[in-house]
């Protein structure tokens, strides 16, 4: 079964620091478009992130540019996350897309994860 794995969220004070790991079940992630998204109660589903496949190229929405990198390596895709804020409280999901390059538009994320919790508060 293909699936997608997200693990390293948790309670974080604001200026923290968290770092978040993707990992496939049944395929291999290097050919794959990863994306970041969250999404908080009431808010709309958000991509925050994106690492196009063989890490050729990156994009970050401007809520989190500067804070936040996406690298890929070994197999597992990372989202360090500094200077967490209040705001970026949600729920993190990765999801891939076959081939994905992050300049392209219309991104078809095929496979999603559970998602993880991140809480930035004091």
């Amino acid at each position: 079964q293909l699936q997608l794995v997200e693990s390293g969220g948790g309670l974080v004070q604001p200026g923290g620091s968290l770092r978040l790991s993707c990992a496939a079940s049944g395929f291999i992630l290097d050919n794959y478009g990863i994306g970041w998204f969250r999404q908080a109660p009431g808010k709309e589903r958000e991509e925050v992130s994106c690492i196009s496949y063989l890490g050729r190229g990156t994009k970050y929405a401007d809520s989190v540019k500067g804070r936040f990198t996406v690298s890929r390596d070994n197999g597992m895709v990372y989202l360090q996350m500094n200077s967490l804020k209040p705001e970026d409280t949600a729920v993190y999901y990765c999801a891939a897309q076959l081939w994905r390059l992050c300049v392209s538009p219309g991104a078809e994320y095929v496979y999603w994860g559970q998602g993880t919790q991140v809480t930035v508060s004091s």
